[in-house]
């Protein structure tokens, strides 16, 4: 992951958000899975890198439209650039140590 501007209030509380938005499939936040890429900002825009769990994915618009939500809450955000790229590909070696014992996966 790549989160610019190291300690920077704002991308915390971006990552925060992001947090709370759960793929529907795993049921399991976003964060957690490996699926967000990059934060970046600049003032008060906020570009967000994300994948998803699968290229053929159908739940992309709705974890689209749950980032924006969830980021339209946040003070500071004041322009918001989603971004779903498929390169580098998703792999379950992305997920938290948590997310990884949830999901049973070991390895």
């Amino acid at each position: 992951m790549s989160f610019s501007g190291g300690g920077d209030p704002l991308v915390a509380a971006v990552r925060s958000a992001l947090a709370t938005v759960e793929d529907p499939e795993l049921g399991l936040d976003i964060v957690s899975l490996g699926l967000v890429y990059a934060i970046e900002r600049e003032g008060g825009h906020v570009r967000v890198v994300h994948t998803l769990t699968s290229l053929g994915c159908p739940l992309g618009p709705v974890i689209e439209r749950d980032i924006s939500e969830a980021l339209a809450t946040v003070e500071g955000v004041e322009s918001l650039e989603v971004e779903l790229v498929f390169e580098p590909p998703w792999s379950p070696e992305r997920m938290s140590d948590d997310a990884k014992f949830l999901l049973g996966v070991y390895g």
